[in-house]
């Protein structure tokens, strides 16, 4: 199959085939940054610089450009496609953004700048394995900056992108971008963010976002596509040890399959193959591979990202949120889970509320026994709290007193104890990113109240841990 690809060196005609479109590699990225930054005129950009948008939807951005007055197409409105973002000229919501070139598929998380959304920002940096955090040239680091850049840490995204966006409008000028990079920089690395690159662009111009621009001749470095083409993608899911969660037993009982048992599900990390001895948890039987299947065929071995159906050689007990890991390896398995959440609701916490908490497939029962830190993303400081404390531990919408509770609100970061029904894998997500994440749940409508990460995370590095071991939920069932 011929085709016309665009690069980051222009346009070109290759010969691809279906099998290598579908083998390129693929990098997950999310973009964030405060209001009128340019973020969606720069996802726009990339989407028409890449010829990645069809001829209908152009036609629909010009005509919408020319109903508020004509001028150079708004590319932004390429990816603010709700009614309401186009009215107010901000994005608030996440929106998956899909294109490709010669040597590499993405998939771009469309996230939201204005404060309020910064919970969306979660959604999509929680696969991300890269992020592309915008800056105004005129406005330099602002506290949403930091607040994306935080995020980022705390979800342990391993490549950065400090966007230096509107640099038409500071004409271009050396020592601004410098200034600003240096000053992101240092603060990355106090979050433990080691890998940032700095790119001076304009996103409204197409100055270093897929062609290198001639107005920042001080600048050597690569322009934003040819460093998205080339940074390393997937290297962590294979290196890390092997997981499996399992979504589905497979029991067909046909007459071809009269006693075929598989196991389903997506590799969240390693290497399986045929032969390999695995240990179910949390119930800790052991049994052997015996056979690897997917739709197109039987395999000798399987790796992350890959959904198979695994074959065990012996009758174990095994269902839907199970997890299969190598029969050597320790991995904690527990009742009791401490970690790090952003508070995703409009609800605040409320301690002593019964939740439920989703791990990789697993869903149970949970009651939330303490909130002991919280995290100030404007000065990078945690406010530790000792044991716990009840008020408005009962009705969490009561603003009665003028002592504000100890509890985490909407946007908030901030340390948990839970305890839970039933014992969990409790892989931390500091080594373990695809299986160490959970949400907190409300049971009684399903709102999601929180994204978590399991274990030690960037407060515990910040303050340390609460040593009161008070546990006033003992007696309560569960």
């Amino acid at each position: 199959m011929s085709t016309v690809l665009t690069t980051a060196a222009g346009t070109i005609e290759e010969t691809i085939t279906v099998t290598e479109h579908a083998t390129r590699d693929l990098l997950r990225l999310a973009t964030a940054g405060s209001v009128d930054d340019g973020k969606s005129t720069l996802i726009g950009r990339l989407l028409y610089d890449t010829k990645s948008v069809l001829a209908d939807q152009l036609s629909a951005v010009e005509a919408a450009t020319l109903a508020r007055g004509g001028g150079d197409v708004d590319l932004a409105l390429l990816t603010d496609g709700l009614r309401a973002e186009r009215e107010q000229g901000i994005t608030i919501d996440v929106a998956y953004r899909y294109f490709s070139t010669a040597t590499r598929a993405f998939v771009l998380a469309d996230t939201p700048g204005h404060v309020q959304y910064t919970r969306n920002m979660v959604t999509g940096a929680s696969t991300a394995e890269l992020a592309i955090v915008l800056v105004d040239a005129r406005k330099g680091v602002l506290e949403q900056t930091r607040r994306h850049a935080t995020i980022t840490a705390l979800l342990r995204v391993p490549h950065v992108v400090l966007a230096v966006n509107k640099m038409d409008l500071v004409d271009f000028d050396e020592v601004t971008f410098t200034a600003i990079a240096d000053e992101f920089t240092a603060y990355a690395l106090s979050l433990g963010i080691t890998d940032v690159t700095a790119v001076p662009l304009s996103a409204l111009a197409g100055d270093n976002v897929v062609d290198r621009s001639m107005r920042t001749p001080w600048y050597d470095g690569p322009t934003l596509l040819e460093h998205l083409e080339s940074v390393p993608v997937g290297r962590d899911a294979l290196s890390e040890p092997f997981r499996f969660p399992v979504q589905v037993v497979i029991r067909p009982r046909t007459a071809e399959h009269p006693d075929y048992r598989g196991y389903a599900g997506r590799v969240a990390s390693g290497v399986v193959s045929v032969g390999d001895e695995v240990t179910v948890l949390p119930s800790g039987k052991r049994s052997t591979v015996v056979g690897i299947d997917t739709f197109d065929g039987p395999l000798t071995e399987a790796h992350a990202p890959q959904s198979v159906t695994l074959r065990l050689a012996d009758d174990v007990d095994v269902a839907r949120g199970d997890v299969l890991v190598p029969a050597a390896a320790t991995v904690e398995v527990g009742s009791d889970l401490e970690g790090t959440v952003c508070w995703l609701a409009e609800k605040r916490s409320v301690l002593g509320a019964r939740l439920l908490v989703r791990v990789g497939t697993r869903t149970v029962r949970a009651l939330l026994r303490e909130v002991n830190a919280r995290l100030d993303v404007d000065t990078l400081t945690v406010e530790a709290w000792d044991g716990v404390d009840t008020l408005h531990a009962v009705d969490a919408t009561d603003t009665s007193s003028d002592i504000p509770p100890r509890a985490l609100t909407l946007n908030a970061i901030g340390r948990v104890k839970i305890r839970l029904a039933e014992p969990i894998v409790l892989d931390e997500y500091a080594t373990h990113r695809r299986t160490g994440g959970f949400l907190l749940v409300d049971p009684t409508d399903g709102t999601t109240l929180a994204a978590g990460m399991i274990g030690a995370t960037l407060l515990d590095r910040l303050a340390p841990t609460s040593t009161d071991d008070d546990d006033w939920f003992a007696g309560a069932g569960i």
